[in-house]
């Protein structure tokens, strides 16, 4: 408290003026002690992308889940602009909002729908329980989700030996029967990969040799007679993708199908390159694949060595590429058997008897 003199001077009618001292007290008053505790915090802004998952399931039919999220969250401002969501508020309020709609996302992903009651549940469920309830028990063992909610994974011992050859190296040579699930099981780790950022496109590629038909005596230009060899590659895409998304994935060329021959010339950078039906390729075309691959790209070339459909006069270039490329870093291998068939339970037998069948061949020549 400090004291102060203040003189006071009074000017009458007359103009006689008279002079008056007075002492003021100023008293500076300081914040309370808890004051810096209570200060308003910083606000921030986070914008959380939805692009995995279908918006009208997220936001509900006339936005009927967003506004149980608003007041899940009356301290937030929550704006949806398309496919992002845009958070602003405290951040510990964000973080817990952030955790909630990661589980709502998960969810939706692996199954395509969310009822308005599981809705409610996630969001009001604070207990491990609850919470634990709509968690992936495998997470890692999934590779992506498909547009129905089916969950593709590895099935097989080998397959899982594939994902594991495909995280440590930029190439893997994938070599099986038919039914093995190695293009299934590459598509869908491409699929993830572009999913999760880690690549900005996917090219899918197969040799165009006919498998005892003549491609000039199919109706349609170039591509309607290309296609039908693609086939597989757009299956393996159909179960992993929404059909609009996919649609517009390969009209920005996100997503490429191609024959192997259109790769020549191109250096593929940030890419998941799978070529696939690689027997049918020649040394040079495996040689020019290979060599196509670009930074910040993985590759892997499937194959089966009994199902080989060049001339008699041309040599498989993938049996070459597998055994010159065996000691090389990061470049795996992996060999897929009957053990890991997927298709029918006949198809194991098959080929069995197919395989005792060009043993006996062998032996006899």
């Amino acid at each position: 408290m400090q004291v102060f003199t203040v003189l006071l001077i009074n000017i009458g009618k007359e103009g006689q003026a008279s002079v008056k001292a007075q002492k003021t007290q100023i008293i500076r008053y300081r914040p309370f002690a808890g004051f810096e505790k209570h200060k308003p915090k910083q606000l921030t802004d986070t914008i959380i992308n939805l692009e995995t998952v279908n918006p009208i399931e997220f936001f509900g039919v006339n936005n009927g889940k967003l506004d149980i999220l608003k007041k899940k969250f009356p301290l937030l401002k929550i704006l949806s602009r398309g496919t992002q969501l845009k958070l602003s508020g405290a951040p510990e309020q964000i973080e817990n909002a952030r955790e909630k709609i990661s589980l709502i996302v998960t969810y939706l992903e692996r199954n395509g729908h969310m009822s308005q009651n599981y809705f409610e549940q996630i969001l009001g469920g604070d207990d491990a329980e609850v919470i634990d309830h709509f968690k992936e028990k495998n997470p890692n063992e999934v590779l992506v989700f498909g547009p129905n909610g089916k969950s593709v994974r590895a099935r097989t011992a080998n397959q899982k030996k594939l994902v594991q050859e495909a995280e440590k190296n930029d190439i893997v040579f994938a070599i099986g029967p038919a039914g093995t699930g190695k293009t299934y099981t590459a598509v869908a780790l491409a699929v993830r990969a572009l999913k999760n950022k880690q690549v900005k496109k996917i090219i899918l590629t197969r040799p165009a040799v006919e498998a005892g038909e003549s491609l000039g005596f199919l109706p349609g230009d170039l591509k309607e007679k290309i296609d039908p060899y693609l086939r597989p590659l757009y299956d393996a895409l159909d179960d992993m993708i929404p059909a609009d998304k996919l649609g517009y994935y390969m009209t920005t060329r996100t997503i490429e199908i191609a024959p192997l021959a259109y790769m020549r010339g191109r250096t593929l950078d940030h890419a998941f390159i799978i070529l696939d039906e690689a027997q049918n390729a020649t040394d040079l075309q495996i040689k020019m694949f290979l060599t196509r691959i670009g930074s910040n790209a993985k590759a892997i070339i499937t194959g089966d060595m009994t199902q080989v459909d060049l001339p008699r006069n041309q040599r498989s270039g993938l049996s070459t590429a597998v055994r010159i490329l065996q000691n090389i870093d990061g470049i795996g291998h992996i060999e897929l058997d009957e053990e890991d068939v997927v298709r029918h339970r006949l198809v194991k037998q098959i080929l069995r008897a197919y395989t005792k069948e060009h043993e006996k061949d062998e032996r006899n020549h």
